[in-house]
């Protein structure tokens, strides 16, 4: 093995040097993105057949018989000669019995005429397969087959790659052997030895050659381990680079700290928790170093008006702010909301969105580059705006606050784009998502935390119930009855449209039952994946609710009511569109996916009702609630499930029995794994398409410890210099997230 310190290894040897491999070939590699042999052995299975699995017929026969397939396999003797017969489309089927010391079995293959030549009696194979118990006995169809020899050795845990096209599991079991017998050693290791030894981890090369020939399922998980420090501390590194370098001197310290006039203007008074939060932005801002904290809170905790203090501390200080958000609704939804508040104040705020006319835009821009900032109502001192913020005719002249709200639906590319609008200003950026505080070095990086962990005074709870699809016409009548009230309802649904289910494979390429994502010492599916899965791979798992399809029969239940609809499929002006009518209450039920999960503020919706709720996150659950309670009358949140699944109704409960987006994410947490909070929630930085195992990660202290080792790798040596290996990974990283993000 290599050091990535000093070399780069002998890495570049194309694909097309492997025995066997031609142009056509090659093209199918290229397809997979494999174009060297260094490619090939990073292109890592995606799970695992567990032919060491080996089960006596009659123990598959008892758990069969109950109607449930087993994945396994069976040490068999051919007991019959194999049948060829010919069927519909000019499909053959060969099909023989074989047998051990406890029962018998029926083994047909499809259009596989040709192992007629293979099985006689009285010969041994191991079979694995997907076996089942149909007409009164075990059978198992297409299963893999390999010559079962006393003495010889099978393998246990066979890989499982993602195909393509002129792609097959054993040519690639075949060439990642040829490709670990000529470069397996001199694979580079690009991670420091002491960050090695402070992880307890294993080098790069053993891993790779474990993941493509694991011996046991220890060591498989000893290299998944390795696999998940990768990817964390990689993502971790990126984020240190990006906020953990040299401090900012502060060009925008705070000369004003009176709020009392702000104050006196809000309905409400301001809670312990927004004010110790203030209390810390203001002191960064008027500190030695420009301020870079996230502030995060509970849906409904009033971080909006926070932040809109503190624009209005830097404001008053001389400088302009500027508040960037992911959707024109929102912008709007700010901009009515904060521009009469702040007109009282005598303070000018402005709006700049896609949708901004040409003529006006020309006008907004014009004033943004005025240096002469003055307290009057014209000039343009708080900007609000979307992606349009970014374009490069944009200049904002002394702008010493950036505000990101909704900070995880922006790309880090997004982020420094807005940033550069100004000179070493103050950010601060906001997120809906609570996460457990343990997790929060891990998700934020070097950015403080700022928590409002309590909601305001007087919020009315939100009624939670959860029911099943009988209640489908009750739930009509109390639609109805809330819209003559005058409010309006939401229903989310899973998916947009309805799929054709297909039929399980049984092809013997695809059978697996041990997943690299969610492995655990024993061989088992996580407790995450089991908790995530359970109910949506089971055969009798409800069937999805869609969009379009709910909206369509809803507005034939209920003509006397105006049913929106909307997706993520639609086009942005169609969304904002829709969006905008169910604001202005236009529209009495909206249908919809999860676009609806953040920002829009209804105070008249007061229904929501989530149809296959087991089929979505607690914490995703939690900010599809803080939709609705937003007003004085009373809300109401329904969950409909007909799952049976238990782990799915035990985290409806959950969501059911408390309020605390805090409480519902440790709980998310434990069900879930911690690297989901990274992946699945809303914290991610660049570079998420890299993220494929660590959100089986559990071990939020391990978490930590990666996140620790990539501050001192970075403290130590910021430009990586030292690692051009590491930072080559890192570049890569950072190039896969600005791709995502355009």
């Amino acid at each position: 093995m290599t050091d990535g310190k000093n070399t780069m290894g002998n890495r570049d040897v194309p694909v097309a040097a492997l025995t066997g491999v031609g142009e056509k070939r090659a093209e199918a590699f290229a397809k997979a993105g494999i174009f060297t042999m260094s490619d090939l052995l990073h292109y890592y299975p995606r799970a695992y057949q567990n032919r060491g699995d080996v089960r006596p017929l009659e123990c598959i026969r008892e758990i069969t018989k109950t109607g449930e397939p087993v994945t396994c396999s069976a040490v068999l003797t051919v007991g019959t000669e194999p049948q060829v017969r010919r069927i519909r489309n000019n499909m053959t089927l060969v099909k023989f019995s074989a047998f051990d010391e406890t029962g018998s079995c029926e083994i047909t293959y499809f259009h596989m005429e040709y192992v007629k030549r293979t099985f006689h009696v009285g010969a041994v194979f191991r079979f694995f397969g997907r076996f089942t118990y149909d007409y009164g006995r075990v059978q198992v169809t297409n299963p893999i087959y390999e010559a079962f020899v006393e003495n010889k050795v099978l393998p246990s845990l066979v890989p499982v790659y993602p195909l393509v096209a002129g792609l097959s599991q054993k040519m690639l079991y075949q060439y990642t052997g040829e490709a670990m017998m000529k470069l397996g050693g001199s694979l580079t290791e690009y991670l420091p030895a002491w960050v090695l030894r402070e992880a307890s981890l294993p080098s790069h090369g053993w891993m790779v050659n474990v993941l493509h020939r694991p011996q046991s399922t220890e060591q498989l998980e000893a290299a998944r381990r390795r696999l998940v420090f990768e990817e964390l501390f990689l993502q971790f590194v990126c984020m240190a680079q990006n906020g953990g370098g040299a401090k900012i001197a502060n060009r925008y310290p705070l000369t004003w700290n009176d709020i009392s006039r702000f104050e006196s203007l809000l309905p409400y008074t301001l809670t312990d928790a927004q004010k110790r939060c203030l209390g810390q932005i203001a002191g960064d801002m008027d500190g030695d170093y420009a301020m870079n904290r996230i502030l995060i809170g509970d849906v409904g905790s009033g971080k909006t008006v926070v932040a809109a203090i503190s624009a209005y501390l830097a404001i008053r200080s001389g400088y302009r702010a500027a508040l960037m958000v992911p959707t024109e609704i929102l912008a709007a939804q700010h901009y009515r909301e904060l521009s009469a508040l702040f007109e009282k104040l005598g303070i000018g705020t402005v709006l700049l969105t896609g949708s901004t006319p040409k003529k006006k835009r020309e006008a907004i821009l014009a004033s943004l580059r005025d240096d002469s900032l003055s307290m009057d109502e014209n000039a343009a001192s708080l900007i609000i705006g979307t992606h349009a913020l970014l374009t490069g005719d944009v200049q904002i002249d002394r702008l010493g606050l950036v505000i990101i709200d909704e900070q995880h639906r922006f790309g880090v590319m997004q982020r420094s784009a807005i940033l550069e609008k100004g000179e070493d200003c103050h950010c601060l950026f906001m997120s809906a998502t609570p996460i457990p505080r343990t997790l929060s070095l891990v998700a934020y990086g070097s950015l403080a935390v700022s928590s409002i962990d309590a909601l305001p005074k007087g919020r009315q709870p939100i009624d939670t119930f959860i029911v099943n699809s009988s209640y489908h016409a009750r739930m009509l009548n109390f639609i109805k009855k809330q819209a003559e009230e005058g409010h309006q309802t939401y229903i989310v649904c899973p998916a947009v449209e309805e799929k054709i289910k297909e039929k399980e494979s049984t092809d013997p390429e695809e059978l697996a039952n041990l997943s690299l994502f969610d492995l655990t010492p024993d061989g088992m599916p996580s407790a995450g994946l089991q908790t995530r899965m359970d109910f949506a791979l089971t055969p009798d798992a409800p069937p999805l609710k869609a969009a379009v399809t709910y909206a369509e029969t809803l507005a034939e239940e209920l003509p006397e009511l105006k049913v929106g609809l909307v997706h993520g499929k639609m086009k942005p002006a169609e969304k904002d569109a829709v969006m905008a009518a169910y604001c202005r209450g236009e529209i009495h039920v909206l249908v919809a996916t999860t676009v609806i999960e953040v920002g829009v503020n209804v105070p008249s919706a007061t229904l929501m009702i989530v149809e296959n709720a087991e089929r979505f996150g607690l914490s995703q659950l939690h900010q599809l609630r803080g939709r609705v309670g937003r007003g004085d009358a009373k809300s109401f949140f329904i969950l409909v499930s007909d799952s049976h699944e238990e782990g799915a109704m035990a985290r409806l409960k959950t969501l059911k029995d408390t309020m605390s987006g805090y409480e519902i994410a440790q709980a998310d947490l434990e069900m879930r794994g911690a690297g989901d909070f990274i992946t699945g929630t809303g914290v991610r930085q660049s570079g998420q398409s890299m993220f494929r195992l660590a959100a089986s990660c559990r071990d939020t202290d391990f978490m930590e410890h990666t996140a620790k080792l990539a501050k001192e790798l970075i403290g130590e040596d910021p430009e990586l210099a030292g690692w051009p290996a590491l930072r080559e990974k890192v570049d890569r990283i950072r190039y896969e997230g600005s791709r995502m993000e355009n």
